[in-house]
């Protein structure tokens, strides 16, 4: 949701009352979208390349020169960044450079999307093979649409192909879609305005319908859990959540939450921690926590009164930081300005604001969880590093297993270990944005020179985001890269293995 306030309409009460249990209606039903509400442009925006970086030496903020209006972004398996140009088809490529470092990295245009399909809030993966797909939009080149677009992108042709929509009356739109790559690499959709739900295979893009039982998908944001299943808080009704099983292939419910979190049809990020726990936040200024373990929701801490304005989170994102800490961006609903917070496991303690937080809501923020464990976050259009150096505990790093110690350029290698997909999916938004990076990336670091390269990681055998998951990638060395001893370690939102030592002819 972006840009206006969406509430409950009559039609809707109607229908949760006719339902009895307040979140469900038939698979398929169409949701009654309250589109009443003007648009409302936001704050202009503020050009990357004419910001000079925050002042003062202990700001945990750094620039990023980023030569267009930047939105969302995604983390390529070879390292880099792809990041869409706000309202075009116009997507780019950030580089580290030789030291692993994305603040003077390169840029680079890539190829632009097919058939003029500019989406704004829509659903976005990596999957297992590398390749990015990005589904839907509630707004197409400026316009609110609903769109049922879709396109995959190959980094490695650098090419986009036109995604056709699933089929059946739920997926008349899909809009500011849902979605979440399960722990077998499969990615799962959900229609923006309806309670339908597929699943795409990746090898011939056509999808299979799934979900049953589900609840209205508008505005909700899903979480993959180390059981392999779903959750979701259901944004339409007051206390309700959800699970999807693989299994099954149906939603059941997750019990109710001890606070609601939802207003105006809106709720906050919800996100996996490393510890087991699901951190939900609310569009109230609430928030709740899914324990895993026991399958049971808790209260949890709330988002603070500032200057007399009850902060929340009414779409917006979060990441989790290597030292297991949640990074979070709130607004007074969804006006600016923004600031943020760091939730410990128990309290929420502001933090450093990003430059422009002044300008912008928290909708407008987008986060990614880079491989150098920093948080790359668009800035209302500039984009900016947080630093936090916070280190994980030995539990949580990607385990090597086996891996080739000679490697030459163009041969294909297998790496096999143990949570290599690390333990979360890395950050999370919910229906409008997701950038999880539960894959592994393999990193190597010349031992004379000191210069990093990435391999470029595919055929993931595993997504899971479970405690001593057993899993498998190739990964298929750069052309340009240095030869002699060196060292690979595999990097799984920002934590990395310890290394192994390898000589690269």
């Amino acid at each position: 949701m972006i840009r206006k306030t969406r509430t409950l309409t009559a039609a809707l009460i109607a229908i949760i009352a006719a339902v009895g249990l307040g979140i469900v209606p038939a698979a398929g039903s169409t949701w009654p979208r309250p589109h009443s509400d003007p648009l409302r442009p936001p704050p202009p925006r503020v050009p990357a390349r004419l910001y000079k970086g925050p002042a003062g030496t202990n700001s945990p903020w750094t620039a990023v020169p980023t030569p267009f209006d930047a939105d969302s972004m995604l983390l390529l398996t070879d390292g880099s960044v792809m990041v869409q140009q706000t309202e075009t088809t116009n997507w780019w490529r950030l580089t580290p450079n030789d030291k692993g470092n994305y603040y003077d990295g390169t840029w680079s245009q890539l190829a632009t999307m097919p058939n003029g399909y500019a989406p704004t809030y829509y659903a976005s993966a990596v999957l297992p093979d590398g390749r990015v797909i990005v589904e839907g939009g509630e707004y197409n080149s400026g316009q609110e649409t609903d769109t049922t677009q879709g396109a995959i992108y190959n980094p490695v042709t650098n090419t986009w192909t036109p995604v056709s929509p699933p089929s059946g009356s739920g997926w008349t739109l899909i809009g500011d879609a849902p979605s979440a790559v399960l722990a077998n690499g499969t990615f799962m959709l959900g229609s923006c305005c309806s309670s339908s739900d597929a699943l795409l295979n990746e090898s011939t893009l056509t999808w299979t319908a799934t979900g049953t039982g589900g609840a209205f998908n508008n505005e909700d944001g899903w979480s993959l859990l180390p059981d392999g299943d779903v959750l979701t808080v259901v944004a339409s009704s007051s206390d309700s959540t959800q699970i999807y099983s693989p299994g099954t292939g149906a939603w059941t419910s997750a019990g109710n939450l001890p606070v609601p979190l939802s207003s105006g049809a809106e709720v906050g990020p919800q996100l996996l921690l490393p510890d087991g726990d699901v951190f939900a936040a609310g569009a109230n200024g609430d928030s709740d926590i899914y324990d895993t373990g026991t399958g049971t929701w808790s209260a949890g801490p709330t988002f603070p009164v500032i200057g007399g304005q009850q902060y929340d989170i009414a779409d917006g994102p979060s990441a989790v930081l290597p030292d297991g800490d949640l990074l979070l961006e709130a607004s007074p609903g969804q006006q600016p300005p923004a600031h943020f917070f760091i939730y410990n496991g128990t309290t929420l303690t502001q933090v450093a604001d990003s430059p422009n937080a002044n300008l912008q809501p928290s909708f407008t923020g987008r986060m990614l969880v880079l491989p150098s464990g920093r948080i790359l976050f668009d800035d209302y259009g500039s984009l900016e590093l947080y630093y936090d150096n916070g280190a994980p505990p030995a539990a949580w790093t990607p385990q090597i297993t086996k891996a080739p110690t000679r490697l030459h350029t163009g041969t294909a290698y297998t790496v096999s270990g143990i949570q290599l997909n690390g333990l979360t999916e890395g950050s999370a938004y919910g229906d409008d944005y997701q950038s999880a990076t539960n894959y592994p990336l393999v990193r190597i670091t010349n031992d004379k020179t000191g210069d990093v390269s990435y391999a470029r990681t595919f055929g993931m055998t595993s997504m899971s985001v479970a405690p001593g998951t057993q899993s498998a990638a190739n990964f298929r060395l750069p052309a340009r890269i240095e030869t002699g001893p060196s060292t690979l370690v595999v990097v799984a939102n920002g934590i990395a293995s310890a290394p192994v030592k390898v000589w690269v002819q």
